[in-house]
């Protein structure tokens, strides 16, 4: 049994009328990452603004290194690396300057932080632009450098909101190999993300939250064999969206549309794909259902305005 390090009993958070946080309970322990998933306005960034202390629940407790939030705000965030969802680098102050100036405000020395520094720059692949400002880096470099700063401290704990949000596929895929060498180290992750793929490929755990409520929880792989059926088939052309009302249907267990293309959910895609392929003007594909399924059918379509 892993070392729980930090704890969350029966949040509860309102602005005005509404209810952002409702009854939200979760546990990180020590090792994992737990990612944090929902649509718009599920209260992600709220529950992380309270786990940092920067918001005050309205009920529920918080709990971690057996200290307790917000009465041992200091001395739990002395212990706790944060990526915020925007840049928050200083423009003013080159990398190196940046993860010095981060390094004081935790009360280290400056031998301390000295040797710190290189060790930072080296793992977020910045040693070649240590003496550059964050206007002279790319998006990926300054989120890189943001989780360098957010491990000045050595932290126990990373919290990261959306931490790959407006990267490019390569930027992402090595902030991924950066958090996963983390986590290889004993870290622990809580992270929210709207991406389903970095969702699958980093987190031990789930929780999914729609309208401040925790709708499903549990690893990505129990989740989707649990909630759904393990084949789907996209199918996409001219007349596709009429297979919904043909017989066809009746060889899925569910059927879904978006735009003009039906997805068929089935235990089974063998007799759907035979039946297809006397339709020859329709483009099929066939896949293992995965984590946006899972975020589809229990959120919905719809698109949801709003943080």
């Amino acid at each position: 049994m892993r070392e729980l390090l930090f704890e969350c009993q029966h949040l509860v958070k309102h602005y005005g009328e509404a209810t952002v946080v409702d009854d939200l309970s979760f546990q990180l322990q020590a090792g994992e990452c737990l990612g944090v998933i929902g649509p718009n306005g599920a209260g992600k960034t709220t529950t992380l603004r309270m786990c940092l202390g920067l918001t005050l629940p309205d009920a529920g407790t918080i709990q971690a290194f057996g200290l307790s939030m917000p009465r041992d705000a200091l001395a739990i965030k002395s212990r706790l690396g944060v990526v915020s969802q925007f840049d928050t680098l200083d423009p003013d102050f080159t990398c190196v300057e940046n993860l010095r100036v981060f390094g004081t405000y935790f009360g280290m020395s400056r031998t301390a932080i000295a040797a710190r520094v290189p060790e930072l720059l080296e793992f977020a692949a910045l040693t070649h632009k240590a003496d550059a400002k964050p206007g002279q880096l790319s998006g990926g470099m300054k989120r890189r450098l943001s989780l360098a700063r957010a491990l000045i401290n050595d932290p126990d704990i990373l919290l990261l909101d959306e931490p790959t949000t407006g990267l490019d596929p390569q930027a992402r895929h090595l902030m991924w190999e950066r958090l996963q060498k983390l986590l290889q180290q004993g870290k622990s992750i809580l992270l929210t993300t709207h991406f389903m793929d970095e969702a699958e490929r980093l987190c031990n755990r789930l929780l999914l939250l729609d309208h401040g409520k925790k709708i499903a929880e549990g690893t990505p792989r129990d989740l989707i064999s649990q909630h759904l059926e393990p084949d789907v088939v996209e199918v996409y052309g001219q007349d596709a969206l009429a297979l919904v009302h043909s017989p066809l249907a009746q060889l899925a267990q569910r059927t879904e549309t978006s735009g003009e293309t039906v997805f068929f959910y089935t235990a089974d895609a063998s007799p759907l794909l035979q039946a297809l392929s006397a339709h020859t003007g329709l483009r099929t594909l066939h896949r293992p259902a995965n984590l946006e399924d899972l975020f589809l059918k229990m959120t919905g379509r719809q698109i949801r305005e709003g943080a």
